[in-house]
């Protein structure tokens, strides 16, 4: 007969089917209970008489049986009152540990109370002292070891199903949690096989019955060698490392890297619910790219939001809508919603009014190129605020459709910024783009004259006014997960099997998360005077290859072999790398060191204003089915250092 191993035991059907099985019955965990502490009971008696030869009659008002009544009745008692049977067993606890060790520890105590009274009143005691004593030591243990053994052979037949092994980043607090839970859960997805710390930390010890492994080339030789091609990255940890950096490694290794849900409190690791370790999931490039916490003043913002009108132009676009979500932290009387799409609005006004059910919204559909459509909406609602986030922002498609660039981010701007005059509104902060910054292609320069005018304009009303409207332009780079940026595409791309297409493997661009960036927007309204153009602190640029690679490894395929990566060459108006500011132009630092002024040079807006009026009636007069180049020569005339990039345009620059 062929021997079974163990291993072979563990994956057989009869163990496997131990773990799915029903919790046992609170009648059931106290007849077990009742039964242990029968077993204690008769050995106390055995050991003890044995041990002391105390079997005397005189002193024993009651024989033996009607000492195991009678210990028992007490004991059922403490039972009852402690509920030490209402826990599941296999997920016993130091809770439950403390319930027995009061129940047995009060029993004796009784016992021991009645014997007193007893000799007292009697002259004797119905239970002997020492079988009292033994009793109370041996019923402990001997319920304690039960609920260890149960836990720990729950764990152990787990661990025997077929689930992905994972190593634990962090031995904080929170990879404990994280590693008990795995091992208690049935229905964890994951068996944890040690943790990971860092080279100068406690390497070699083990905790939580798994080895801690030093983070380095030997940990992943040791990996591969035992299968673990999963780390599940603890929230405490994400928060104390670089996560561009530091978790690299992993990725350069093909490793799947894993995290979960930041646990606010971890002192009772074993009170976390477990439900919320199947939220566990792969960690996303977002994740990756994001930057530590910004702090902003939320006083100075509260102080011109609270109790004002804010008006959000684009408010259900990616940047829009973030704005609006985080004014409503400020309790502003009410916020408009200005959008000309109805759909992603009427979802917007539904999301906003469940979760913030005590705000006040006003959605409205509006086009900021229709003059008067926007006057009408500035002198019934009267703003007090106003973020201008409305506008056409894809570089090819605008390079394909420069009249709209024009209608929808220069006139659309003059709009908003001449009604925000003339109807008293405080502040105006306009949305730009690095992209305005020696500008190639016609939506980077469409916003660069819209930056000329609201600058200009508040130039010469703050020479014959102090107290007008201040203007205020905020510039930052791409943002992460906004509508149709190249994470989502490239998300898509890999999700059917690729391949990934990658302009030109020297790009590279600036990333910022939505958040950070409407942070730093609101920020910088409070930090401006008028006139001003922040630009933003954007970290360090990423090379879009390597961020279409590591996308790749993250989803758990390899680059180049399994997901393929083409190259389709530069799109008309791009170029290979994004600015800030204009090389003439120099920085001031403000309060905040994530956000900067940029010292740009001034127009003279009777000059400009003529201009870009020529500009906008070009624009409206010249849409054909031709290209339009009289519309881009005068863009060019405005914004000299506007030099089109692989676009028809390019013969305008030799001319």
């Amino acid at each position: 007969m062929k021997k079974l191993k163990l291993g072979e035991l563990k994956r057989s059907d009869v163990f496997s089917r131990i773990p799915q099985m029903n919790y046992l019955p609170r009648w059931g965990v106290l007849l077990m209970d009742f039964f242990l502490c029968t077993l204690a009971f008769w050995f106390a008696v055995l050991a003890g008489c044995g041990l002391f030869d105390y079997i005397d009659a005189k002193h024993q008002a009651i024989g033996f049986g009607y000492q195991y009544l009678l210990v028992m009745a007490v004991q059922v008692l403490f039972f009852w009152m402690f509920h030490t049977y209402s826990g599941i067993v296999r997920y016993s606890t130091f809770v439950d540990v403390t319930k027995i060790l009061l129940a047995t520890l009060l029993t004796a105590l009784s016992l021991h109370l009645i014997n007193l009274l007893c000799d007292a009143f009697i002259g004797t005691h119905p239970v002997l002292n020492t079988i009292v004593l033994m009793y109370g030591l041996v019923s402990f243990v001997m319920l304690f070891v039960m609920r260890v053994s149960v836990k720990t052979l729950s764990e152990y037949l787990q661990q025997g199903a077929s689930r992905p092994r994972v190593m634990i980043y962090g031995t904080q607090s929170a990879g404990i949690a994280i590693a008990k839970m795995l091992r208690s859960s049935e229905n964890a997805p994951y068996r944890p096989v040690g943790f990971i710390c860092e080279p100068d930390e406690k390497a070699g010890y083990d905790m939580a019955g798994l080895r801690i492994r030093p983070l380095n080339e030997k940990l992943f030789e040791w990996m591969d060698s035992h299968n673990v091609q999963h780390v599940i990255v603890s929230p405490l940890k994400m928060k104390s490392i670089d996560p561009s950096k530091d978790l690299q490694i992993f990725i350069d290794h093909n490793i799947h890297i894993l995290t979960t849900p930041y646990f606010t409190q971890f002192d009772n690791v074993d009170a976390i619910d477990a439900d919320r370790i199947g939220r566990i999931d792969a960690i996303k490039i977002e994740d990756l790219l994001e930057r530590p916490q910004i702090n902003i003043n939320m006083d100075n913002v509260r102080q011109i939001m609270k109790d004002r009108i804010v008006l959000v132009s684009g408010a259900a676009g990616s940047i829009g809508s973030e704005l609006v979500r985080q004014v409503q932290k400020y309790e502003p009387q009410v916020t408009i919603l200005l959008e000309q799409a109805e759909s992603p609005l009427h979802d917007l006004t539904l999301e906003l009014r469940n979760a913030y059910p005590n705000s006040r919204f006003i959605p409205v559909i509006a086009d900021v190129r229709n003059r008067q459509r926007i006057e009408q909406i500035f002198s019934q609602l009267r703003p007090d605020v106003v973020y201008h986030a409305a506008a056409y922002k894809h570089v090819p498609l605008m390079e394909d459709f420069p009249n709209e660039a024009i209608q929808a981010n220069v006139m659309g701007t003059k709009n908003m910024a001449d009604m925000a005059v003339k109807y008293g509104v405080q502040r105006f902060v306009m949305i730009s783009t690095d992209k305005a910054v020696n500008p190639t292609n016609i939506m980077g320069a469409s916003k660069r004259i819209a930056e000329i005018y609201v600058q200009s304009l508040f130039r010469k009303l703050h020479a014959e006014n102090p107290n007008c409207t201040k203007f205020i332009t905020t510039r930052f780079g791409n943002v992460l997960g906004s509508n149709g940026s190249v994470i989502p595409y490239f998300r898509k791309q890999i999700a059917a099997g690729g391949p990934v297409t990658v302009t030109h493997p020297d790009i590279i661009r600036y990333f910022m998360t939505i958040p950070e960036a409407c942070c730093l927007v609101m920020e910088a309204s409070t930090l401006g005077d008028g006139g001003e153009i922040f630009v933003f602190d954007m970290g360090k640029p990423v090379r879009i290859l390597d961020l279409a690679r590591n996308m790749i490894r993250l989803a758990g395929f390899t680059p180049e072999k399994e997901i393929q990566i083409q190259f389709t060459g530069l799109r008309p108006g791009e170029k290979l790398y994004e600015e800030l500011l204009n090389q003439k132009e120099a920085t001031l630092p403000t309060k905040n060191e994530k956000i900067m002024v940029a010292k740009v040079r001034e127009f003279d807006y009777d000059v400009v204003s003529k201009q870009i009026d020529e500009l906008i009636t070009t624009s409206t007069t010249t849409m054909t089915t031709t290209k339009p180049f009289m519309t881009v020569k005068l863009m060019k005339q405005i914004v000299p250092e506007f030099i089109s990039n692989n676009s028809i345009f390019e013969q305008l620059d030799v001319q």
